[in-house]
């Protein structure tokens, strides 16, 4: 502890000292930099890029559906693209999905075959049957009372959502790509939401 105390009183006592000899030893150092490393020879600094701040947007709209039979597919492509517009965003996201678990949307041709194709595919894998006892072709979910046990499960093959970017304020599509929503459980009203984000 004394030690401490005698090499601190000295170091004070010297405090000027130590000082000039240390802004001598930078005014050295710097002439030898300059010397070694002449203008010419330097790296030049690099200007930081300014970052521009912007919010981003967003924006929600819902589309309503009362289809008349129990099943239909429905291209809402211009719908989309009409939200598109209105939100005022050029480059972003679109984000579309049914909000009912017995709906779908996605994306593929418009083509009315193709469409016909779907409905017969899926009428294949998950028919529709009212029953409960899966003996006879039901579904157990129909047990609760309902009868839209194979709307459940098409849904769940057709998907839930898309994803479409958004450059310079339109739908980015592949070739003959289109938007449509599919209806597994209609005769009532059903929704899909339309969520938008970018700048």
């Amino acid at each position: 502890m004394c030690w401490c105390i005698v090499i601190y009183l000295r170091i004070e006592s010297m405090g000027g000292v130590l000082r000039w000899s240390r802004r001598r030893w930078l005014r050295r150092g710097r002439r030898s930099f300059e010397r070694d490393f002449p203008p010419k020879l330097r790296r030049p600094r690099r200007s930081r890029p300014q970052l521009q701040s912007t919010l981003m947007k967003h924006f929600r709209h819902e589309l309503t559906f009362n289809t008349p039979e129990r099943r239909d597919y429905i291209n809402i492509t211009g719908q989309v693209e009409d939200a598109v517009r209105r939100s005022g965003v050029q480059h972003g996201l679109c984000l579309v999905n049914a909000m009912h678990i017995t709906a779908s949307v996605y994306i593929n041709d418009a083509e009315p075959g193709l469409i016909e194709d779907y409905d017969d595919w899926l009428e294949r894998l998950a028919p529709f049957n009212p029953g409960s006892d899966p003996a006879s072709g039901g579904y157990r979910h129909n047990r609760t009372g309902e009868d839209n046990a194979d709307a459940h499960l098409k849904r769940q093959v057709m998907g839930r959502e898309v994803v479409v970017a958004i450059t310079d304020g339109r739908l980015d599509f592949g070739p003959w790509e289109q938007i449509h929503y599919a209806e597994f459980d209609g005769r009532r009203r059903k929704r899909a939401l339309i969520k938008i984000i970018g700048e």
